[in-house]
């Protein structure tokens, strides 16, 4: 039986052809352009990027196997540049060159030269390539190849998406296990659609293992409770990966929330961060960041609130600067905003680059020195000597205003000070 196969239930279980792919639907549902593609055996190069487990992999064999092309498979990770010609030579001379889909899994994994090697075969059809990963093409693949081909984005698998592959399987009597007597309580298929957070891959291994783990009954039954799904699956995989495209994705999330002031969607990605094992340094250096760039001079103790934190985490560290964490999190989403002293900064440190930069005044110079011509040293004038702390004076040759204070929160009595002492 298919079923007691050595191979994983999540590779026999891969999809024949287009119409059993689940979750796709926005690129492969009835008249959309990949499906229009591929029925009219119009093929194209295309690159499939998406996560882990949302069907890459499947898509490519199912295209192969509704076009009736030669697929041949290589890897990113495994395969080189003598691997990948030697493929192509073959297909050009052997396999009847365009009749050919080279399915390469990893894309991303051959650095700039391996990735030149296919511009060749791709340009004059000798090959068909799919190529799938899970790396933004923009930023890991070459230019002269996503211009050759057709860039479709997949989505992480929905709940009910999930659930039907598990049905799928269930009741699969050749690949899956509808040869036995298995039934899964509808909360534990639900549990399981829902925690492997859009990944195929894992929720069938996860069934997989909870079929093989689990005795008959009485009955001759398996049954496969929550418990047993719970204790199969262990811990929610998060799709974050420190060095890859989660990683940014969710601190990006992270601080536009921040900015946003939406302190439950910020404490929702820094509570995603901390589970998948980020760094709560990393975490802690971009809050003191944001209380700069984002909160400023609208509530001044936000930058004290981020250091304090920073250094907490140093001292007590995981888990419990997870709260001090929160603290200042929840603290800056939630305080007034402004970015007029990031914007200013940028704008000064702009006229520098591109202008003449101004020599500093005279009066404002460590040493002072008799002006060229005069009889006396222009004087600094000393504001603390003055009425309010305040005397008008020259602090830059071209004067021009750069920092623009808002109405919000403190920056407000800011902004009202100096127009107060400037008139």
């Amino acid at each position: 039986m298919c079923a007691q196969s050595s191979e994983p239930l999540a590779a026999r279980m891969r999809p024949r052809d287009i119409s059993e792919v689940q979750g796709q639907d926005h690129i492969l549902g009835p008249g959309k352009l990949l499906r229009r593609v591929i029925e009219a055996d119009r093929l194209t190069n295309i690159i499939l990027y998406g996560p882990p487990g949302c069907g890459k992999t499947s898509i490519a064999e199912a295209i192969a196997h509704t076009t009736r092309r030669q697929f041949v498979r290589a890897s990113g990770v495994m395969s080189n540049v003598a691997e990948i010609r030697k493929i192509c030579e073959r297909s050009r001379e052997e396999l009847g060159g365009a009749g050919t889909i080279l399915f390469i899994d990893e894309i991303h994994r051959f650095n700039k030269s391996q990735q030149d090697v296919l511009l060749p075969y791709v340009e004059d059809g000798t090959v068909v390539l799919i190529g799938a990963t899970t790396h933004n093409p923009n930023f890991f693949i070459n230019t002269p190849l996503t211009s050759r081909s057709l860039v479709f984005e997949l989505k992480p698998l929905n709940p009910e998406a999930v659930e039907r592959l598990i049905d799928r399987a269930l009741s699969d009597p050749d690949r899956g296990y509808g040869g036995k007597n298995v039934r899964i309580e509808p909360d534990a298929r639900r549990f399981l659609a829902e925690i492997c957070d859009g990944d195929a891959r894992h929720a069938l291994t996860a069934l997989e293992i909870a079929v093989r783990s689990t005795p008959e009954d009485g009955r001759g039954e398996i049954a496969i409770t929550l418990d047993i799904v719970q204790e199969c699956v262990q811990r929610r995989q998060v799709r974050y990966d420190k060095k890859e495209e989660g990683h940014y994705d969710t601190i990006s999330a992270f601080i536009k929330s921040i900015r946003g002031s939406d302190p439950d969607a910020a404490v929702y990605w820094l509570g995603k961060m901390l589970i998948a094992g980020e760094d709560p340094r990393f975490i802690a250096r971009r809050l003191v960041i944001s209380a700069s760039e984002d909160i400023g001079n609208a509530d001044p103790r936000g930058i004290s609130v981020a250091v304090a934190a920073m250094q907490a985490c140093e001292f007590v560290g995981m888990p419990e600067c997870a709260i001090n964490l929160a603290q200042a999190t929840t603290y800056l989403a939630s305080a007034p905003k402004s970015n007029a002293s990031c914007m200013a900064v940028s704008e000064a440190m702009a006229d520098i680059e591109k202008g003449a930069v101004q020599s500093v005044p005279e009066h404002l110079k460590n040493k002072h020195v008799r002006a060229i011509g005069s009889e006396k040293v222009v004087e600094y004038k000393y504001p603390h000597n003055f009425a309010n702390h305040y005397v008008h004076q020259e602090y830059l040759g071209v004067p021009k205003q750069y920092y623009r204070p808002t109405q919000q929160g403190y920056e407000k009595t800011i902004s009202e000070r100096l127009a107060r002492i400037k008139t």
